[in-house]
């Protein structure tokens, strides 16, 4: 059983306004770049809102929080740009008001499940969220192996093009007995065209 939860701008024009699958998302750490694709077919609100809170700074300065050998890595939790470690894991919105929650209270915002046969292999990005099906907010992980026991029960909606040898990095860091890594792994994401990536096309 998993604990808690499981699991930007093109100049003069948003990004947002492109198509999602000519975008790509770059995950920067100091261990380095990964660069992910997306699956709006399959899972269009949880892609809207991952590029949504991605173009708004949102991510930036969250941590991957809980990293899990032969498992996943998880982050994008604004709680972690706290040093108390108590409350990661524990936070994060939706981009937009998807129906659930408070419409004016942003804080509640989550996302409807997207649920698809998509498996759960090495590198697919997915959703976290809590026992609630409807309960995903900001909070994703990566697989860092195949985990099938996820499918049909977790939104993929997307997966890590480059930068695996990077999330292998982070997946094996010293953590503590909450799986959270000693050393803060911080992110910033930002979203860019493929056609800008050296080595994608």
């Amino acid at each position: 059983m998993l604990k808690k939860l499981i699991l930007i701008t093109l100049i003069g024009v948003s990004i947002m306004s492109c198509n999602p699958k000519e975008v790509v998302g770059i995950i920067s750490t100091n261990k380095g770049d990964i660069v992910l694709e997306f699956y709006p077919n399959i899972a269009p609100k949880h892609v809207e809102s991952f590029m949504t809170n991605a173009e708004n700074g949102y991510y930036d300065g969250t941590t991957f929080h809980r990293v899990i050998p032969e498992f996943m890595i998880q982050g994008g939790d604004p709680n972690s740009k706290n040093e108390d470690r108590r409350m990661h894991g524990m936070g994060g919105q939706a981009g937009k008001y998807y129906g659930i929650g408070d419409e004016n209270n942003s804080k509640s915002w989550m996302l409807p499940e997207e649920f698809s046969p998509t498996p759960h292999n090495r590198g697919i990005l997915s959703m976290a969220r809590s026992q609630d099906v409807n309960s995903a907010g900001s909070q994703f992980f990566i697989c860092v192996a195949d985990a099938h026991f996820l499918d049909n029960n977790y939104t993929v909606f997307g997966k890590v093009l480059k930068g695996m040898d990077v999330v292998d990095q982070i997946v094996n860091s010293p953590r503590d007995q909450g799986d959270n890594p000693l050393e803060r792994i911080e992110m910033k994401i930002k979203l860019v065209p493929i056609s800008t990536v050296e080595g994608l096309e």
